[in-house]
Order: C-alpha cells, then sequence, then structure tokens
C-alpha cells in the first residue's frame, strides 16, 4: 500500500505577510495575562505589561520550543512553561533558574511581530508593514459612538466572508426580517465601483430593511461600501426611517457604520471582528447593538462555511457573475492583482 501524500499548508503571500491583521480585541488582553492568537497558520502570543504596553510574539520558547502561551506572567516578564526561562519586554531571557548564576545566552530571546492598537482592536503583522493600519473614516468624530462586536469564527475563508459582507443582494435570504424582505426583495439598480489607492469603493446602493438598524425600526438604507485592504472592510449606512409616525426617532444625517476586520486563521478559518459606529439612538446600549450584530453575523456565517470552494476563486470563469455582482467581481480581480494565491482557488 502506497503511504498517503501529505499536503503542506499554502505559503503566505508578501501582499498578505506584509500587511496588518487584527488578531484580537484590546479589552481581551489584560495585564497578567497571555492571549494565544493564530495568523496565516502562525501561532502567536499576546500580552500586556503592568504599564500597559501590549507585545505580539511567536509562540515558542527558543529552548526547547515549548508554546509560551501556556507560561504565565512574573514582574512584567514572560514565564517559559517547561524550564521557567524568563523573558522580558526587550523579547531578551533574562534568567535561566537552573542557573541562576550565569547570564543567558546573547541568542536566548523571543521573536516579536509589530503591534499597534486602532478601533478598539490589536493588530500585527508577520511583515514589513509598507502602509499603516486603514482608517476608519468615522473614529475620530465625536458625533459617532463605537461599539465592538464578535468575534465571530467562521469555518470559513476569511475572502469569502469579506465578499459576504460587501454584498448587498443576499439580504432579503439570508436576513430575512431584518436586512430584507423575501416576499418583496429590492431590485439593486446598478452602481458604480471605483478603484484608488486607498482600495475598492461603490456609489450608494438602496434597499429597504425592516429592522435596519438597532432601533428595529423599518428604513429605507442607503450603502457606501468600501474594501480598504483584502481582509478589511467597511460600509457607510444612510437610515431614514420609513414609517412617518416614528420618523421623529431619527434625523435626516442618521448614518450606521461598519469596519470589520477578518483575521485569516489560515485559509480555510476565519475570525471576523467589528466596529461599529452610530450618531442615533443615545438610548442604545451595547447590549442593543450586540443583539442585531451577533444575529446578523451568524445568519452570515451558516451560509459563508457551506460555499464550494472553501478557497475564493479568483479565475473569474469559475463561477458565473451578475451585473448586480459588480462589487464582489471587482473584488475578485482586486485580489488576483495582487498575486494573491493564499486562500485563493
Amino acid at each position: 500500500m502506497n503511504a498517503p501524500v501529505r499536503l503542506e499548508p499554502a505559503a503566505p503571500d508578501a501582499a498578505l505577510l506584509n500587511d496588518w491583521h487584527a488578531i484580537a480585541f484590546s479589552r481581551e488582553v489584560v495585564p497578567g495575562a497571555i492571549v494565544p492568537a493564530t495568523l496565516l497558520g502562525e501561532d502567536l502570543i499576546l500580552w500586556r505589561d503592568s504599564a500597559g504596553k501590549i507585545y505580539c510574539w511567536k509562540d515558542l520558547c527558543i529552548h526547547r520550543g515549548a508554546r509560551l502561551s501556556k507560561g504565565w506572567i512574573v514582574e512584567d516578564q514572560v514565564v517559559c512553561p517547561y524550564h521557567g526561562w524568563r523573558y522580558d519586554g526587550t523579547s531578551k531571557c533574562t534568567l535561566i533558574p537552573a542557573a541562576p548564576d550565569q547570564p543567558p545566552p546573547l541568542k536566548a530571546r523571543t521573536f516579536p511581530h509589530p503591534v499597534v492598537e486602532r478601533y478598539g482592536m490589536v493588530w500585527t503583522s508577520l511583515g514589513q508593514p509598507a502602509h499603516d493600519v486603514p482608517v476608519f473614516p468615522e473614529w475620530d468624530d465625536p458625533s459617532f459612538r463605537k461599539f465592538n462586536t464578535g468575534p465571530y469564527p467562521y469555518d470559513a475563508n476569511g475572502y469569502r466572508a469579506v465578499e459576504n459582507f460587501i454584498d448587498a443582494t443576499h439580504f432579503p435570504f439570508v436576513h430575512a426580517g431584518l436586512n430584507g424582505v423575501e416576499e418583496a426583495p429590492d431590485k439593486v439598480e446598478d452602481y458604480k465601483v471605483f478603484e484608488d489607492e486607498t482600495g475598492l469603493s461603490t456609489s450608494p446602493i438602496r434597499v429597504f430593511q425592516p429592522y435596519g438598524d438597532h432601533r428595529q425600526v423599518p428604513v429605507h438604507a442607503s450603502y457606501v461600501y468600501r474594501c480598504f485592504r483584502p481582509l478589511v472592510a467597511y460600509f457607510s449606512k444612510s437610515v431614514t426611517i420609513a414609517d412617518p409616525a416614528r420618523a421623529h426617532l431619527g434625523g435626516a444625517n442618521d448614518r450606521f457604520c461598519t469596519f470589520l476586520a477578518a483575521q485569516p486563521v489560515d485559509e480555510v478559518h476565519t475570525i471576523v471582528r467589528l466596529c461599529v459606529a452610530i450618531n442615533f439612538g443615545a438610548e442604545l446600549t451595547q447590549a442593543d447593538i450586540e443583539r442585531r450584530q451577533d444575529t446578523v453575523f451568524g445568519q452570515d456565517r451558516a451560509i459563508v462555511e457551506t460555499q464550494r470552494p472553501e478557497r475564493i476563486p479568483v479565475d473569474l470563469r469559475a463561477e458565473i457573475h451578475h451585473r448586480t455582482d459588480k462589487l464582489g467581481l471587482a473584488y475578485r480581480r482586486w485580489l488576483g492583482a495582487m498575486g494573491l494565491t493564499y486562500g485563493t482557488a
């Protein structure tokens, strides 16, 4: 009998390695705790010192290859669970308990990655990013309140998750009763897609939604989508209350904006995190925001996890496209133009 052939995981492309990825919420990384994460198949740890500074390292002790994620924190130092070697915030080993009177070898260091905190999320890169974390347009606008929701783990490809997020035509079927009406789906009028140095964007896409925002009221919605990076997308949605009797509950400039960051755990597993910004509904709570977002993204996940092939096709001949898929089509072309092979079919 022939031995089974072992298929090695695909190597991430430079465009992904040299990019920023959100791998946790800031609230999850508290002093005194080690938080494990996986990005592009690479196991990592996050930890925060008592002054609030955050660190991202490979989940590896150079001594005998133990996982630092199984260790603990003592005096702002990570302790390896195997032999107790300690590493400080400079990545240097400061103590070998079996030889406390000898200075540790200079090569006894951890493997750090760059890390920043933006929009309530922790971002890192496995390479050297050529650009900053994408800008969330409403983040610095004091008229908007911001809420993080998730994480939403998907047993699915990250690009598939993003493409679902930027698709308005699934609303009446995947989100019937919330984002659309199954018995009366909206006709999606033609819209435009633009590309510039910040990524892709669209002209407005207008739909009716019976539960279109966290106020649980029917609205006429107008979406403008943007793709900042292969795994970072956003929409700004103008919402007008559809019932004249309840129009006083809103205003002409009401907007509901969502910034999505998809963490590619590997080619076919993803964790989605959100930052939601609204400039209406002062009475709305974190629980109100989570209730709607958890429902919508649970419905999305149930569909995205069924899609085949699991890796998104960038060969446009592999699936059928329609004019209403204009943004998704541009997104796939955009991925192909970046030369992405990791996570693509």
